[in-house]
């Protein structure tokens, strides 16, 4: 079994690295594969909304010049999926902000690619703003069916300067558990897979508020 990281801070080993670190430890300790990818200091614009990944059904996305295809991939092919972001602004960061839109659209209008994958965020912050990020981030995983597990608190650890992140004594023990019950999720649904089949999926309806 595997997860992927996701680095959305554009520091390559910030306090979101770190975090995510923490996690993957205990994943790794645990038997599971972990491997974290640098998004935040890529290059990378937003969804244009064009719906090209929609007709092509390609796994892709249609805007060229970045890795964000080669990540969907790896996302198709891992059982679980760490988010990890700063907070700028009380909210996600930008760059990782145009990760999520248009991979997980991708992965949506592609049948599914997320469903049932386990998936959970962590934060890192300075003071404020932890909370509605980490929430925004989770939208991205109960959106796409994917299964999250919990800890013994929100998944937010703060600090400044890198590293710093590390002498958070209680954020450090909610990382913790965040990842033993991740791999424990995981095992879980592993051992289950040939006796519980899973529900099947319904084709998504759209509707608008226009009459």
């Amino acid at each position: 079994m595997k997860v992927v990281a996701f680095n959305g801070s554009p520091h390559k080993e910030g306090n979101t690295f770190h975090s995510l670190q923490v996690v993957g430890q205990k994943l790794t300790a645990a038997g599971i594969e972990f491997e974290i990818v640098q998004v935040g200091s890529s290059s990378l614009r937003g969804c244009t909304a064009c719906n090209g990944c929609a007709r092509n059904k390609n796994e892709k996305c249609v805007l060229p010049g970045d890795e964000l295809n080669t990540w969907i991939q790896k996302m198709k092919e891992a059982d679980g999926i760490l988010l990890g972001s700063p907070v700028h602004y009380a909210g996600i960061g930008a760059t990782m902000k145009c990760f999520l839109d248009r991979a997980f659209y991708v992965a949506g209008v592609n049948g599914g690619l997320l469903r049932h994958k386990v998936g959970a965020s962590v934060v890192a912050v300075r003071r404020s703003g932890g909370s509605s990020t980490f929430d925004a981030l989770n939208h991205y995983i109960t959106y796409s069916e994917m299964l999250l597990p919990g800890s013994n608190y929100w998944n937010i650890a703060h600090g400044t300067t890198p590293g710093e992140v590390l002498q958070d004594e209680e954020g450090l023990q909610l990382l913790r558990v965040l990842g033993r019950n991740m791999a424990w999720l995981l095992k879980s649904l592993d051992a289950a897979k040939n006796l519980v089949p899973p529900p099947a999926a319904e084709k998504k309806i759209f509707t608008n508020f226009i009459r």
